[in-house]
């Protein structure tokens, strides 16, 4: 085994540990612990900012730069997708009714 691997292995190993005692610190303390009150209210916040974070650039940008023209599907269908979620409060019906609506534009009429 050349000095290489070593290393290489010894990262591995080393970041394993690291990973499983931050993952278990919780399990491994005798205490009770409890996140405080803003903290548990922040956290239920934290699905929509990540999905809207990753969402909401893929429509209101094209490779990087502002949308410019109101003919784009993907404006279209975010709006009947956020339409369609308000009537029925339904996901998968909010998926179908944005695709129902993005699929014509993009496809047919090439927008």
């Amino acid at each position: 085994m050349n000095s290489s691997d070593f290393w290489s292995l010894a990262v591995i190993v080393g970041l394993a540990l690291v990973t499983v005692v931050t993952r278990s610190f919780f399990f491994i303390s005798s205490k009770s612990w409890q996140l405080p009150r803003w903290a548990e209210r922040g956290l239920q916040y934290a699905p929509i900012a990540a999905l809207s974070a990753v969402v909401v650039p893929d429509i209101v940008t094209v490779q990087g730069v502002l949308v410019t023209t109101w003919q784009d599907a993907r404006l279209f269908a975010a709006c009947a997708g956020m339409a369609v979620y308000f009537w029925r409060k339904n996901v998968l019906l909010t998926i179908l009714g944005g695709m129902a609506v993005y699929l014509p534009l993009h496809l047919g009429l090439g927008w």
